[in-house]
């Protein structure tokens, strides 16, 4: 029986574990994040993937960074046939790397070379990408650099946010890695190294990215709500400076002559406010500060009930 050692923490993470599970694989060891405090009450919270671990009774080590730690030793130690990573979010050592006799394998949500790095489903749609992907890669000690064992692509549709996306990437990255772990077990996989002039990285997303700018289009604001949706969120700086989130927006086919930030159309149903080079946008789910997210009608037919048709609503950018 191939043993594995998993590496990762989410959910996307915690999926895959769970096929490998099914599918009868030794799992000597997870190794995820430790536990963090989360949410309103400020719970102290296991991982996903360590919830898994002990409803099946694994083996879990928690190092709150991998490097120099005792629980590199003990992975050492279990000399795993494979160390399977899939949003791990930390380098490898060589010494942990070379532990697995076959190899260290890393489940990377992205197509690549593209989009190397922490956030790589948050870029695919920001940047209006029409499809994304999973890649098996080889671990290196260079981030997402190893050489390819198989990949397969996933469409971007007009309405998938990062939360829908990684739903479905972790089921095509489970399928996908219970596929190519028998072929590389029986060396029948011919390794593919990356094209470096086609690399691209996708940081982890800053505070800042987080606000959006009236220089931008009605299509480009949709694709960076729907990055940072279900979080963070995006936000412009709306009436006297204040933090309003746009959870979702309708970029629509009409055009006008206001300047953008200016409300095109206002009634008791309806908001549409003017973006970059005429450009116009229905707003669908707003969250104003201070206050719970909610439908445009219920925002218009409360905090927002005084909104003229023209006015600026939303502040230039400083």
């Amino acid at each position: 029986m191939t043993s594995v050692v998993f590496m990762g923490t989410p959910e996307f993470a915690a999926v895959i574990l769970k096929g490998l599970i099914k599918s009868n694989y030794h799992i000597k060891a997870v190794v995820t994040q430790p536990d963090r405090y989360t949410g309103r009450k400020h719970k102290l919270t296991a991982s996903p993937v360590k919830q898994v671990a002990l409803e099946n009774k694994i083996k879990v080590l928690q190092p709150e960074k991998i490097a120099g730690s005792t629980e590199l030793e003990q992975v050492v130690a279990l000399a795993p046939d494979l160390i399977v990573t899939a949003a791990f979010g930390q380098f490898l050592p060589n010494k942990l790397i070379e532990a697995a006799k076959v190899g260290a394998i890393n489940v990377h949500g992205s197509l690549l070379p593209k989009y190397r790095g922490g956030a790589p489903v948050q870029y695919a749609i920001m940047n209006g990408e029409k499809k994304t992907g999973v890649t098996i890669i080889f671990m290196i000690k260079k981030m997402d650099a190893g050489d390819m064992l198989a990949q397969a692509e996933l469409p971007i549709t007009k309405t998938d946010d990062t939360g829908t996306i990684f739903e479905k990437m972790s089921i095509l990255g489970r399928d996908l890695l219970l596929k190519t772990i028998p072929n590389l077990i029986a060396d029948k996989i011919q390794a593919k190294p990356q094209n470096d002039a086609d690399v691209t990285f996708s940081p982890i997303i800053t505070p800042e990215q987080e606000e959006l700018h009236l220089n931008q289009k009605a299509q480009e604001l949709d694709w960076k709500i729907r990055a940072l949706r279900p979080a963070p969120g995006a936000y412009f700086k709306m009436f006297n400076g204040k933090r309003t989130k746009l959870w979702q927006i309708t970029p629509l086919e009409e055009k006008t002559a206001l300047e953008a930030g200016c409300v095109v159309a206002v009634d008791k149903h309806q908001l549409k406010i003017a973006a970059a080079e005429g450009t116009v946008y229905q707003v669908d789910v707003i969250q104003p500060a201070g206050k719970p997210r909610m439908k445009v009608t219920d925002y218009l037919n409360g905090v927002g009930q005084n909104i003229q048709l023209g006015q600026k609503v939303i502040e230039n950018d400083k």
